[in-house]
């Protein structure tokens, strides 16, 4: 522990530590923060992350955030956290959060180790400790209306497209079950792999997900079908009021029947019957316009993450390493390639990505 002038700083494991999440389940941050996400990445993957929590004087939590240490073929790191579309700091006192920031890069650069964060873009008080060094967006729907109200401020392709999913006969089911799960990993593979020449996530870390949120009935899987057939799927996850989209696919052969957006408009409709504040749909690239305009159509409202690093050691762009894993993974998802050694390629692979 060291003293600080807010407080007390210490280090917690987030995944099982009481202070860690009253503070997750108290201030403004979103799943990727939660001990059950926590929990569902670290053990699929193998890390050990930790967290520092700085102390108010009446010892309750004031401010914290977590990281992951990575040492691995694509060399040292520490990321908050891998795998999480951002990982905001957890700030009740906005007074907490300089003097926690320089504890944590001070410790990095002592130990040489580049440091990543990922947070929604916004003042707190660190523009002089961290710099920028990318950009996503953000798309949520924040569901303040009935169905009514927020059918009608659909963008308008959105509802055509809806009427067309209609005519086509799709329908949409929920389901938490591990079937459910295996349909929507297998569908998402198959779109990383054939539109984006990229490996997926293993499928034990769906199910690790799926285990971690189910006991709370916190996460869902949307299934958009046609004439009996799967032809979209996304897993959604509750944390606190806020329905998040993690992953999702469809089947190229189906789009014309738009299951996507009866998919959406199903997440809609089933936040709003638990009660939901909003839908979060996640972070996109601002080279992806086309996903960025998509999402738009649903989203009422956008950010940006942004991700920072402290002044310090900078990882280089590419190693000799990423280049490896790079020219891997064009070979493991070329067509001619079967499905399940593209799919045991990713179970392999894909946590050096983190």
């Amino acid at each position: 522990m060291t003293s600080t002038t807010t407080g007390t700083i210490t280090r917690v494991d987030p995944r099982s530590d009481p202070l860690w999440a009253r503070l997750a389940g108290s201030c403004p941050g979103n799943v990727f923060t939660s001990p059950p996400w926590l929990r569902a990445v670290c053990g699929t993957y193998g890390f050990t992350p930790e967290a520092r929590i700085v102390h108010a004087d009446d010892g309750e939590p004031a401010a914290g955030v977590a990281f992951v240490d990575l040492d691995d073929v694509r060399g040292r790191r520490r990321t908050s956290l891998p795998f999480c579309d951002r990982a905001d700091p957890l700030v009740r006192d906005p007074y907490a959060w300089p003097a926690l920031a320089r504890d944590v890069a001070r410790d990095a650069a002592h130990d040489g180790v580049p440091w990543t964060l990922r947070r929604v873009a916004g003042e707190l008080g660190d523009g002089w400790v961290l710099r920028e060094t990318g950009r996503q967006a953000l798309h949520t729907t924040p569901l303040d209306g009935d169905l009514d109200e927020l059918h009608a401020r659909l963008h308008p392709g959105a509802r055509r497209n809806l009427r067309a999913a209609a005519a086509h006969g799709v329908t949409v089911r929920a389901s938490s079950t591990p079937e459910a799960v295996r349909v929507v990993h297998a569908m998402h593979a198959e779109l990383r792999r054939g539109k984006y020449r990229m490996l997926a996530p293993p499928l034990s870390f769906f199910e690790n997900v799926r285990a971690e949120f189910a006991g709370d009935d916190a996460v869902v899987v949307l299934t958009a079908v046609a004439d009996g057939t799967p032809i979209a799927a996304g897993l959604f996850l509750i944390w606190r009021d806020t329905l998040y989209y993690k992953v999702g696919a469809s089947d190229p052969a189906g789009l014309r029947a738009r299951p996507n957006d009866a998919l959406f408009w199903a997440a809609v409709e089933w936040a709003v019957g638990r009660g939901l504040r909003e839908i979060d749909w996640g972070v996109s690239d601002l080279d992806q316009p086309g996903l960025i305009a998509y999402k738009r159509k649903w989203a009422s409202a956008e950010e940006q993450v942004v991700r920072l690093s402290p002044a310090g050691p900078a990882r280089p762009a590419t190693s000799g390493a990423d280049q490896l894993l790079h020219g891997l993974t064009d070979l493991l998802t070329r067509h001619d390639v079967p499905h399940d050694v593209t799919v045991q390629a990713g179970a392999l692979l894909y946590r050096y990505f983190g």
